[in-house]
């Protein structure tokens, strides 16, 4: 008698457990009412002088607070610290990026209840994070001309995702070969809902449109959870 080979074909996916633990963590951030924005982009990008520069302005409005994801250091929790807002670090000691466990035992150190809106810059990568849901409402990308102005294409998903993408640096751009145009062409045709904006934390260009779009973010998860708590009391 022939021997029978059967295949059988294993499978799981990697990421089951983080998808559970980010949907609990949107239900969380839901029932308290915070708005959830997470930023990413390379190192060096602009992300931390981006929020340095940001959170003074809308801190005259908005209860904030930070989550800091990277690798080694505090340094950059610290810088933000001085806008005096609460900072929790996170070290992943290697890892590329933020997952859903690591953000669920910290925000336990969080007054979420007290806050508007939480910020999470995620480790420095164009990769990594955009793999990883956090339960965030909304994530933004940070896209230096400093960069280069391939990197929409080596890197779409990230970009195809976004919800609003920051082209940073822009005072430079008559020092360095970055198409504009071009760059523009092309996440407009990797993503056509996400608006881009161009921004100079140097000259404070392009500031009030970035702060704009997050009061708008923030006033739209406070529309749905004030329309739920209606709802609940009907």
């Amino acid at each position: 008698m022939a021997n029978t080979v059967v295949k059988v074909k294993l499978a799981r996916d990697l990421r089951a457990k983080n998808k559970s633990e980010a949907a609990e963590l949107r239900s969380l951030f839901k029932r308290h009412g915070v708005c959830v924005l997470n930023i990413l982009g390379s190192p060096g990008a602009g992300k931390t002088t981006l929020l340095e520069e940001s959170l003074p302005k809308l801190s005259t409005d908005l209860r904030i607070a930070v989550i800091e994801g990277d690798l080694y250091t505090a340094r950059d929790a610290e810088r933000l610290a001085q806008s005096n807002i609460q900072v929790v670090q996170i070290n992943t000691e290697g890892g590329c990026h933020l997952d859903a466990p690591m953000i669920g035992g910290v925000v336990s150190d969080l007054p979420l209840s007290q806050l508007d809106l939480l910020i999470i810059e995620n480790v420095g990568n164009l990769v990594c994070p955009a793999g990883f849901d956090l339960g965030e409402d909304a994530t933004a990308v940070v896209l230096s001309v400093t960069e280069g102005d391939d990197k929409p294409e080596k890197y779409p998903q990230v970009f195809r995702e976004a919800d609003v993408i920051l082209l940073s640096k822009t005072d430079l751009l008559p020092y360095v070969p970055f198409n504009l145009p071009e760059v523009r062409d092309v996440l407009h045709s990797l993503n056509q809902k996400a608006p881009v904006l161009e921004l100079s934390a140097i000259k404070g260009d392009g500031f009030v449109s970035w702060l704009d779009w997050v009061r708008q973010l923030v006033e739209k998860k406070r529309g749905e959870t004030h329309g739920c708590e209606s709802a609940r009391a009907r």
